[in-house]
């Protein structure tokens, strides 16, 4: 089973009303193991940037009126592609898996938005899990946002600062196994397969048709045999 953990970073709150998502990180599962493949871009929102959203993420201080000078570590975003160069490759990379999303319908809210300007299909709601919702279903009551939920599972989150798209949606993959019941949580043993040579998403573990033979010579045998009568009878091995 293939999954998407993603993350935006964008310049507010709605696209309805010109806001727009200027970065996106994503790191791919396959059967709840993060395969090292991941997507991540900045994009140019080819608007300026609200002080308030560049103080949560910090990206894009040449965006903001006045622009301000850049300090090591910042992005720029006046150099980085626009939504319409990159849509089609992040449409190819995310395909048909499920995506596991933190507060899900912001962020499908303005992917959907993006992907409609261009002209591209939307992603379905029903292709998201919301990690937030899940978290309130389990805790319910207590503090559900993604520095609560790493408190909880003692998930080190010591290099977030700042929002960036890419670490959230590392850090949240993390959070996502816990909140599913642990890293692997299922270790592919939960029911039985109908086959012993099935692949893919529906394998299980069978016994073998044919027990493999053993690798004990027949002299090792009889040296252990002659071993243990002399450990006598009354010999915790005798009891086994």
């Amino acid at each position: 089973m293939r999954e998407i953990v993603l993350d935006t970073e964008t310049t507010g709150f709605d696209p309805e009303s010109g806001d727009r998502i200027v970065e996106i990180g994503a790191v791919e599962l396959w059967n709840h193991v993060a395969t090292g493949e991941t997507y991540h871009v900045y994009i140019n929102p080819e608007r300026s940037m609200p002080e308030e959203a560049f103080g949560v993420h910090g990206i894009g201080p040449d965006l903001l009126e006045p622009p301000r000078s850049v300090e090591k570590g910042q992005v720029t975003l006046r150099d980085k592609p626009v939504f319409a160069k990159v849509g089609q490759e992040f449409r190819d990379f995310v395909g048909d898996a499920k995506l596991v999303i933190h507060n899900a319908s912001f962020d499908m809210k303005f992917l959907n938005a993006e992907l409609g300007w261009m002209g591209l299909p939307p992603l379905p709601m029903d292709q998201a899990l919301d990690t937030l919702a899940i978290a309130r279903k389990r805790f319910p009551g207590s503090p559900a946002s993604l520095d609560a939920l790493c408190r909880r599972f003692n998930i080190d989150n010591s290099n977030r600062v700042l929002h960036g798209a890419l670490l959230d949606s590392e850090i949240l993959a993390e959070v996502y196994l816990e909140l599913i019941g642990g890293r692997q949580p299922d270790f592919g043993l939960s029911t039985s397969a109908s086959s012993g040579s099935g692949g893919g998403d529906d394998w299980r573990p069978t016994t073998r048709a044919t027990p493999l033979p053993s690798k004990v010579t027949d002299e090792e045998r009889a040296a252990h045999e002659a071993f243990v009568e002399k450990l006598g009878e009354n010999a915790l091995w005798t009891r086994a």
